[in-house]
């Protein structure tokens, strides 16, 4: 196995180029497990190590990327889980944090930094919840601080108007919605901070798996809001919590 120390060897003995050692030291950082290649250096380059994204891993694999994350002294979070892949980490993590709405596991984290204040979860509805929980998690992953406000809908605007207050004290504002998408666009004429609004799939069969309530958002005619992928509150979160490291 090469390490550090051989490559540089190599290249003062001149038997390889600057070009190839360079390719050879980047490589250090993957870990090969034959199914799924760990970018071991991304902490390293962008402040934020990889993360487990389980939809369509199996549960031995999810398992796998995990102790192999943690070996290195990684902290593992995972999103997008199966129950036998939740269970499985579970078992095999003491001291781990699974969330079964959230469909996410972490173990370890960021230490507590960012944003002075907080990001503000805002949903809709609570058929909204798994997505804000996905975003919860990732934040307190990331060392954020959140604070969610549920059910919050404009089809009821007093439950928004209720909770506005405090609301407008965040950072940042992850916004939630199905349906038509409107609490984004609300939120956004109400609050300074930056709105990032996530479109779900919640909603009846016009609203095309969260298509309308995505295009809705994509045309708000509210200054500062930013949108993201249909149920995508681990986008979300990540996009708040890069936001809080900047300031």
């Amino acid at each position: 196995m090469e390490t550090l120390e051989s490559i540089l060897a190599d290249f003062k003995a001149r038997k390889i180029t600057e070009k190839a050692a360079a390719k050879k030291i980047a490589e250090l950082g993957t870990i090969d497990l034959g199914h799924t290649k760990i970018d071991a250096s991304r902490r390293a380059r962008t402040g934020a190590g990889e993360v487990i994204y389980g939809a369509g891993k199996t549960a031995a694999q999810v398992l796998e990327i995990a102790k192999a994350i943690a070996s290195r002294g990684g902290a593992v979070f995972a999103t997008r889980l199966k129950k036998d892949a939740l269970a499985l980490l579970e078992k095999n993590f003491e001291g781990g944090r699974a969330n079964e709405i959230a469909r996410t596991f972490a173990l370890g984290g960021e230490k507590k930094r960012g944003c002075k204040k907080f990001v503000a979860i805002v949903s809709a509805g609570t058929s909204d919840m798994p997505v804000c929980e996905e975003a919860r998690e990732t934040l307190e992953f990331f060392g954020e601080r959140a604070e969610c406000f549920y059910d919050c809908g404009v089809a009821g605007l007093h439950r928004l108007l209720e909770k506005i207050g405090r609301i407008s004290e965040a950072s940042v504002v992850i916004a939630v919605a199905g349906m038509e998408g409107a609490l984004a666009s609300v939120v956004a004429g109400l609050v300074k901070a930056p709105v990032i609004a996530v479109p779900t799939s919640v909603g009846y069969g016009a609203s095309f798996g969260g298509i309308a309530a995505l295009l809705a958002m994509m045309n708000s005619c509210a200054n500062g809001v930013s949108v993201v992928n249909i149920d995508n509150g681990f986008g979300a979160a990540y996009c708040a919590h890069a936001i809080c490291r900047a300031k």
